[in-house]
């Protein structure tokens, strides 16, 4: 399963389901996917300490960034997962570490499902599970207004897309479709089916319920769960030195560890942990 890329970066664009899909490679190592949260390109972030290890592949998703929209195709987190698979395969990757962050951790888990022969490894940051009655903190997510295309709670992304896109003036359309997907979760059995290890990683006072990603560690079978303390939805983009050292740690980790120590054992030196 383990490929080693060599150092650099390449950019591009793959033909993949009717995309033209844009993606960049940079690092060395093994490959490490990166699957972008909604509304979020190439390029609106870097992991420096993991493009030391790894070869970190990255994509623009359908309607993303550089990546145009195919107008009269809907926009959902299982087009997105097949699209991800796609590129894989055009850039001949036979197995991955993956890094989702929010709906791409969903892909993640989603491509996890499907082809575990892809998956090594799956770090999902702020990723919900389950559906949005569950998963969400729906009092966090109150607007006194409703959110439309030119609200200033996307200025950021919308700033970063109108960089890159092949037509800006796009970006109330793309938004309208982004913003209609609707998640409704995997079912236990879903995640039951997860074989490979699985790390959950949220902040603590995130509106994605951290008792939601409690009840996740428990149906995924190789699952752990870190919590960043005093950290919202969005610390990848502004604390990415509080998270990327916890997925580095899950990455490089023996595949076989001590047991934890329990209170008839207790701690060992060399035994348990």
């Amino acid at each position: 399963m383990n490929q080693v890329f060599g150092n650099g970066s390449t950019r591009g664009y793959a033909p993949v389901n009717g995309l033209r899909m844009y993606y960049e490679i940079s690092g060395a190592g093994n490959p490490l996917v990166y699957i972008p949260p909604a509304l979020g390109c190439v390029g609106m972030k870097s992991f420096p300490q993991l493009a030391e290890t790894h070869s970190i592949i990255t994509m623009d998703l359908q309607g993303h960034g550089r990546t145009a929209d195919i107008s009269e195709r809907p926009m959902s987190l299982e087009q997105n997962a097949s699209d991800v698979i796609g590129l894989l395969q055009h850039l001949g990757i036979a197995g991955a570490d993956f890094l989702g962050e929010s709906y791409g951790g969903v892909v993640a888990a989603m491509i996890a499902i499907r082809r575990p022969d892809l998956v090594r490894r799956v770090a999902a940051y702020a990723a919900t599970f389950g559906p949005p009655d569950t998963a969400l903190n729906m009092e966090m997510l109150h607007t006194t207004a409703p959110l439309a295309a030119d609200s200033r709670a996307f200025l950021f992304q919308r700033e970063s897309y109108q960089r890159v896109a092949p037509d800006p003036d796009y970006w109330p359309r793309f938004w309208n479709k982004a913003s209609a997907i609707r998640w409704t979760g995997f079912s236990k059995a879903e995640l039951a089916a997860i074989s490979a290890p699985f790390l959950i990683v949220q902040g603590d006072r995130d509106f994605v319920r951290l008792e939601h990603a409690v009840e996740t560690l428990k149906l995924i079978p190789n699952a752990e769960l870190a919590v960043i303390p005093n950290a919202g939805h969005f610390a990848l983009f502004s604390e990415p030195e509080r998270v990327i050292p916890v997925v580095v740690d899950f990455l490089q980790r023996p595949e076989k560890s001590l047991p934890v120590a329990t209170a008839e054992i207790g701690y060992q030196p060399g035994q348990t942990r």
